[in-house]
């Protein structure tokens, strides 16, 4: 059908209406800069462009966060595996420790053979101090900590006081404040 047909076939009044109607949006338009029908259209695509933008960086800041801790995780992890390496270590060498101190219990005339062991014993504590590997505190008369020792003994005893360490069988040995082997002690009262 033809332009000139359709223009017939409306009634006067309902086009004389239509004309009207684009007139007021052609006026809105020039007093706007946009066109006036556009501007639902526009605030619904900058709604869904805001929304996207929203879920993007949403997705980004749980990303990057979820990299920070895995970054920090696997660092404590590094730092916990030294830390078992050098007490895997240091618990194979703590027998030879234990010989030692034996030997040094031992009263012998061969004075060049007690020097000998007691540079050995020396070097092998200077050995574990350079590895961060301190003596727990265990001395007798020193109070009793079951975080840092094991009772395997309890004797009454007036010369020490309520839960001090009477006698000690076995060192411990920690690293920083980890305790690599408890101090096997004997506690008094």
């Amino acid at each position: 059908m033809s332009k000139k047909k359709t223009e017939d076939a409306i009634p006067e009044t309902e086009q004389a209406a239509c004309e009207a109607e684009m007139k007021d949006m052609e006026a809105a338009e020039a007093a706007s800069g946009e066109p006036a029908a556009a501007e639902p259209a526009a605030d619904s695509a900058l709604d869904a462009l805001q929304k996207q933008y929203d879920d993007l960086n949403d997705r980004f800041m749980r990303m990057a966060a979820e990299y920070d801790n895995f970054r920090k995780r696997s660092q404590r992890e590094r730092e916990g595996v030294h830390a078992d390496a050098v007490s895997h270590a240091v618990k194979a060498l703590l027998p030879t420790f234990d010989n030692l101190e034996r030997a040094l219990a031992v009263e012998t005339e061969d004075a060049e053979y007690k020097k000998g062991v007691e540079l050995t014993h020396k070097q092998l504590l200077d050995a574990l101090r350079s590895l961060n590997v301190t003596k727990i505190e265990d001395d007798p008369g020193t109070a009793f900590d079951p975080n840092l020792h094991n009772a395997v003994m309890h004797v009454e005893d007036e010369g020490f006081g309520e839960n001090e360490i009477a006698e000690v069988f076995q060192h411990g040995f920690m690293i920083d404040d980890r305790v690599i082997r408890h101090s096997m002690v004997k506690v008094a009262n």
